[in-house]
């Protein structure tokens, strides 16, 4: 792909964020599945979306924690296959924080706990700059050519 002549496609833009929701949340998910659910008799979305449940007082808590940080360094490796360039990156991890965001309020109201915001800031965080530094380490790779040109 030359990155000089891409053209502006928002379904291509759309369907990058989408696949990038779905991976973090699939990623939240096993993250959850190992830490929390070995944990609790039964798993639910209420460790996804509520903010009642990120907290420090209990073990279960930091679990949940602990999963939102390694979902988000999970989403940095998704970010690099997905989204390819650097400068993008703040601009997905953004999206996606701001839908999560939108999604907890829905279910379980305006998150009040300072854990919940320092907790996902920092996951924003880790995804952003973990992201741009795997895209530059891929940008910058050498481009393999031949030692030999081919007869043509």
């Amino acid at each position: 792909m030359f990155y000089g002549t891409v053209v502006w496609d928002p379904w291509l833009i759309v369907a990058q964020i989408v696949s990038l929701q779905c991976l973090y949340y699939l990623s939240m998910g096993v993250f959850l599945s190992i830490l929390v659910g070995t944990r609790v008799s039964k798993m639910s979305l209420v460790y996804f979306f509520d903010y009642a449940t990120v907290n420090a007082s209990t073990v279960t808590g930091w679990c949940v924690m602990a999963s939102i940080i390694l979902s988000s360094a999970a989403g940095a490796g998704f970010l690099m296959f997905l989204v390819e360039r650097a400068k993008k990156c703040l601009d997905f991890c953004a999206t996606l924080y701001i839908m999560h965001l939108f999604i907890c309020i829905v279910y379980g109201g305006w998150p009040a706990s300072i854990t919940w915001w320092v907790v996902n800031i920092t996951g924003l965080a880790v995804m952003a700059l973990l992201g741009e530094y795997l895209c530059m380490k891929r940008e910058l790779r050498e481009i393999p050519i031949s030692r030999y040109r081919s007869s043509a």
